[in-house]
């Protein structure tokens, strides 16, 4: 049996430490998650949701703020790990780290690299409107993303799928790609493949400062920046003094005449005129004051005229 410490700290990371807690060949002998942090209105800290699963299990949890003392490195190094597992951690790990387990730090990352690197790759690959994404297992080293590949496990990108759906079907992957990747370092059946940098695309975690939306684009592009915002920060306009939040929509063959960001009611259906007069349809929507709804009942408040506008 083979012992691992497992980093970790989402949701996305959370099949990948139950994976390994139930194979019968390896022991997580420690699980490192990120500081528990206020949530919500009321600002109540709450742990990460790996530290929660750990504890269920009864398995040792460490948090510290940063993985650059030596006290963490003490305490890493004295569980001897075989491999160290990382998913979706949030910290950078020192070389120091990096050289503790004798097969090497394993990293899950939600891309098919070297497409991706950094942070938010799930968000990005929708906002890009990519139609292929993936998981990709690799060796770490110092940089950002950069390590040796091992193994890629793809899927296609629905056309109407948000970021919080392909997520969730990407963290599915990670339990089957882990346990194949681990057994294939420990027989040396896998050889690691050096990224070409020359292919690498770097991105940015989201901020609300994205969250707006331009009508004066095409509906394609807006199609695919509402699916990469939802669930959060959410794609959002104005409609008169209030903001408007869209969690969905299609694309539509329809025509709306008006500037863009006119609206259109037919039949309980919305739609928004984008550029040259594109149609859009709204699907999900929530005014400030008011309940996430259906665009339908949305309509049965908010009846819509030739002067109804967003932005």
């Amino acid at each position: 049996m083979k012992s691992v410490v497992f980093m970790g700290s989402p949701d996305f990371a959370v099949k990948a430490l139950e994976a390994l807690i139930e194979s019968p060949d390896y022991d997580v002998k420690l699980v490192v998650s990120q500081t528990d942090k206020p949530q919500g209105r009321k600002q109540i800290l709450t742990a990460p949701p790996v530290k929660e699963v750990a504890l269920r299990h009864g398995l040792p949890v460490y948090q510290p703020k940063t993985l650059r003392t030596e006290e963490a490195y003490q305490t890493i190094a004295a569980q001897e790990p075989d491999f160290i597992v990382v998913s979706a951690y949030g910290k950078i790990l020192p070389q120091n780290v990096l050289d503790i387990p004798k097969y090497g730090c394993v990293n899950l990352h939600g891309s098919l690299l070297p497409k991706y690197r950094g942070a938010a790759p799930i968000q990005w690959s929708v906002i890009n409107g990519d139609a292929e994404t993936g998981v990709t297992s690799m060796l770490m080293n110092a940089g950002l993303d950069t390590g040796d590949i091992l193994l890629t496990s793809k899927t296609p990108i629905g056309e109407n799928e948000t970021a919080g759906e392909l997520f969730d079907r990407l963290a599915s992957l990670c339990p089957d790609l882990l346990l194949r990747t681990l057994k294939g370092l420990e027989e040396g059946s896998l050889v690691p493949q050096k990224q070409n940098d020359a292919d690498a695309t770097f991105v940015s975690v989201l901020d609300k400062e994205m969250a707006f939306l331009d009508f004066d684009l095409p509906a394609a592009v807006l199609h695919n920046k509402i699916r990469g915002l939802n669930p959060w920060p959410v794609a959002k306009t104005a409609y008169g003094d209030k903001a408007f939040k869209i969690y969905a929509g299609r694309k539509t063959d329809r025509r709306v005449s008006g500037t863009p960001g006119t609206l259109h009611a037919d039949g309980g259906r919305l739609f928004v005129s984008c550029a040259g007069n594109e149609g859009y349809e709204l699907t999900e929507v929530q005014l400030e004051g008011g309940k996430r709804m259906s665009a339908a009942d949305f309509l049965r408040g908010h009846p819509v005229d030739t002067t109804s506008h967003l932005g």
